[in-house]
């Protein structure tokens, strides 16, 4: 069984309604989930080599910036060789900012330099999200898991 670890700050419970969409997927899949939030779990960047994927949600802090709690974190990645691990990033963005959803790509591009496979698209949801965005997360999740048992398509990535 792959074991996936869901990483997610959120401040309005937007982004928090995503990951449980994803873990609920992910669990009726029979995957092994282990949650923890930024805000209020430690995090040791070096336990990211203990899953076979990992799942990282933040909303997007003013005009495209980090949220504080998760600095550390992206800080941090660079003290642990992530090259070839599978993540997937997602969070919930503000249209009404000219940058929108600025620290999903932020930490997505982070990931990326720094070796990881990423789940292709980088979800984002605009507010709150509906019942078609519950969908997007269960699809965003369902590409991962098809990652995770194709290793053609990791390759190909």
């Amino acid at each position: 069984m792959n074991k996936i670890l869901m990483l997610y700050a959120s401040t309005t419970g937007n982004t928090e309604l995503m990951a449980e969409a994803m873990v609920a997927y992910l669990e009726d899949k029979n995957y092994e989930v282990v949650t923890k939030t930024f805000d209020f779990d430690p995090i040791d960047v070096g336990e990211l080599l203990d899953y076979d994927a990992i799942l990282v949600g933040t909303h997007t802090w003013d005009d495209g910036d980090l949220p504080y709690e998760v600095e550390d974190f992206y800080e941090e990645l660079e003290d642990v060789d992530i090259t070839g691990k599978l993540f997937g990033v997602f969070g919930s963005c503000d249209s009404f900012y000219d940058t929108y959803g600025g620290a999903v790509d932020l930490v997505g591009d982070r990931l990326k330099n720094l070796g990881a496979v990423l789940v292709p698209e980088r979800l984002k949801v605009d507010l709150d999200p509906d019942a078609e965005d519950i969908v997007r997360c269960e699809a965003f999740v369902n590409t991962l898991c098809k990652m995770l048992t194709e290793p053609g398509v990791r390759s190909r990535i």
